[in-house]
């Protein structure tokens, strides 16, 4: 996983409309994004309206949020569209940032391992430089330990 102080790596991805989206995009903007594992399972809709019901505060502090999973661009619509989440969703189906921000690891359930992405999140600063990690994020408090943190500074 990259750590803090490191160039966050470069990405192209569509979002949910199918429209390019790159994080060169946000320069000069604070980038919250999170990498979680899959749309409309209890714990990723949970951080994703999380996002949501905080976007109003991280809008007045110029933060951008982006999600990014392996899903596909029709389901990123179907996820966004039936939670009413107004930031970006970035589908990422060939793992390219996930990979890169090293949050495609070995997971554990039951006893079963395989690879998953590890959900975690990044606040990238205006200069495209990562500032905070986040790995193994809890749905339910990533939202406002972001803000909390975002606030502070």
């Amino acid at each position: 996983m990259l750590e803090v102080g490191t160039k966050a790596p470069e990405f192209t991805l569509p979002d949910k409309d199918g429209s390019a989206v790159s994080l060169a995009d946000f320069a000069g903007k604070k980038v919250v994004l999170y990498f979680y594992p899959k749309d409309n399972t209890p714990g990723c809709t949970r951080q994703a309206c999380a996002f949501a019901g905080a976007y109003e505060e991280f809008k007045k502090i110029n933060a951008v949020v982006i999600g990014i999973s392996k899903d596909s661009v029709a389901s990123h619509q179907k996820f966004a569209e039936k939670h009413g989440l107004p930031f970006i969703l970035l589908s990422d189906p060939d793992l390219a940032a996930i990979q890169a921000y090293g949050v495609w690891q070995e997971k554990k359930l039951y006893g079963k391992v395989s690879m998953g992405v590890v959900r975690s999140t990044f606040v990238i600063d205006e200069n495209g430089m990562i500032e905070k990690v986040m790995p193994k994020v809890k749905p339910d408090t990533n939202a406002a330990e972001i803000l909390t943190y975002l606030k502070a500074e």
